[in-house]
């Protein structure tokens, strides 16, 4: 995708699938961010309150979708980077699937995370601000 190029049909089927099928459990981290790529996101970002992900462009332009059939755990007020970090292990190694990862991340207290595709890395948010960066696997700087 090109600075100017705007969002097509096809993106947004790309980015509902990947929402979907997360909340679905039916596509890994790996697969959703090589989606992502294929259509040129740049980063998205998913509030944990309103189960929302928003998907930005390198043109500016994003685009929101709704997953209204997950869980709502309650977001603990003491975030745990620990927590996250041991969340983000076990889905790593396939010990837990998507639901199960929301519900340990909010127990550590992540009100919302951000995923940075050139980045390389996801920056999981409490509710007062505190955050824990996990780098993408072999991608630490």
């Amino acid at each position: 995708m090109t600075q100017t190029q705007t969002i097509d049909t096809k993106s947004i089927e790309v980015l509902e699938e990947c929402s979907r099928r997360s909340a679905g459990e039916s596509i890994t981290f790996p697969e959703v961010v090589q989606k992502l790529i294929t259509v040129g996101v740049e980063f998205y970002y998913a509030d944990l309150y309103q189960h929302t992900k928003t998907y930005y462009f390198p043109s500016g332009e994003a685009y929101t979708t709704q997953s209204p059939e997950l869980p709502n755990h309650p977001v603990s007020d003491r975030f745990s980077a620990e927590g996250v970090s041991a969340a983000v292990k076990m889905i790593q190694r396939g010990e837990i699937q998507y639901r199960e990862f929301l519900r340990l991340i909010r127990a550590a207290g992540t009100a919302s995370y951000a995923v940075y595709i050139a980045g390389k890395r996801a920056i999981y948010t409490g509710r007062q601000g505190d955050s824990y960066t996990e780098w993408f696997p072999g991608a630490r700087p």
